[in-house]
């Protein structure tokens, strides 16, 4: 048996213990070497293949960028996620995680093959960015000339102000070599990593709102900012998408999260639209 057959047949066993009314403690998986990976466990390369149907496809930009090992290697580096609370709720911040870099680096179309919520990450690299992404204002993570810090990498990262503390936080120089994000797949994933688990107060992070550690103060109640998938879109391109009229982008990511709630066999949880939630400022 392959190893990535194994490990989802010890995924299916567990799911029927948990569902036959077994017995389940906190579990234990091992990756090669003995390494802990909750990750690992949940998402074998088969899955993670099959989540991604047209990834590789030849009319994809991004083909045979974004790998499953380039993924693994980028998630042990963030033990937390996927790794916090019960296993549903691990499962969904997975699904929530792949539905938003999915829609950020979509090639599908409405009548796409397999439809058009098996076509995330075909792109690498924002196309035709409409600017260099530079905020002048910002002292502390200042742009360096003849540098462009558009969308890159899966969860498309981008202005001066994001790039500067990943590179910090990650190991590399991030206003002066933004390029590396469009060039190496395990920075890539890293970066998509380091953005969905760190918080940017006054806004949480997206792995605090999908395990539950958010907690909406009374200005968050009035802006209808609760605990959903619909606030990690606030996040992650609220001033774009947020407090509009049935956005199409808002309802891509929600297609590409019931897709990948279904194939991992968990609901969605509440509030899945941003549709009437007002942004959290930068």
């Amino acid at each position: 048996m392959a190893y990535s057959d194994a490990l989802l047949f010890a995924v299916t066993a567990v799911a029927f213990l948990v569902t036959s009314g077994g017995f389940f403690a906190e579990a234990r998986w091992y990756g090669p070497g003995g390494k802990c990976s909750s990750v690992e466990a949940l998402v074998s390369e088969r899955l993670y293949n099959s989540l991604f149907l047209h990834k590789d496809d030849p009319a994809c930009p991004a083909k045979g960028f974004y790998t499953y090992s380039s993924f693994i290697q980028a998630a042990r580096a963030f033990p937390k996620f996927a790794g916090t609370g019960d296993l549903a709720t691990r499962k969904r911040e997975l699904a929530a995680f792949f539905a938003q870099i999915s829609h950020e680096t979509t090639g599908g179309w409405a009548t796409a093959p397999d439809g058009p919520y098996s076509w995330g990450l075909c792109y690498k690299e924002e196309i035709r960015p409409a600017s260099n992404y530079c905020d002048a204002t910002d002292k502390k993570w200042p742009c360096y000339p003849a540098k462009s810090y558009h969308g890159r990498g899966p969860i498309q990262l981008s202005w001066n102000f994001n790039y500067g503390p990943a590179g910090q936080a990650l190991g590399f120089d991030g206003l002066r070599n933004p390029e590396i994000v469009a060039n190496c797949s395990d920075t890539a994933f890293r970066t998509a990593l380091w953005f969905w688990m760190t918080p940017r107060r006054p806004k949480p992070s997206c792995h605090e709102v999908m395990v539950g550690e958010y907690r909406p103060i009374a200005v968050d109640v009035a802006g209808n900012r609760m605990p959903g998938f619909g606030l990690v879109t606030n996040i992650v391109n609220g001033g774009l998408e947020c407090n509009r009229t049935d956005d199409a982008r808002v309802n891509n990511r929600i297609g590409f999260y019931r897709r990948y709630c279904q194939i991992f066999n968990v609901d969605t949880g509440p509030n899945l639209d941003a549709h009437t939630i007002n942004r959290i400022s930068k």
